[in-house]
């Protein structure tokens, strides 16, 4: 990732995540639990925030695994 992406990247909350990857609360939860899924960040300690760049590198990887 280079700097101009890294300042361009937002921190997700869990329901943008779920809006963009259609998964459920659980599903989520259990992928990262799985370490199939992007870990989130604590910016305060405690709210759970996702990277948006690295949701969709991870979504774009599910459309490549699926098509393989």
């Amino acid at each position: 990732m280079t700097v101009i992406e890294a300042a361009a990247d937002r921190l997700l909350k869990l329901d943008e995540v779920t809006s963009l990857t259609g998964l459920s609360r659980p599903t989520v939860y259990r992928l990262i639990k799985q370490r199939d899924f992007p870990q989130p960040y604590k910016p305060g300690g405690y709210a759970s925030r996702w990277s948006e760049a690295e949701v969709r590198a991870w979504l774009e990887s599910q459309r490549h695994a699926a098509a393989a």
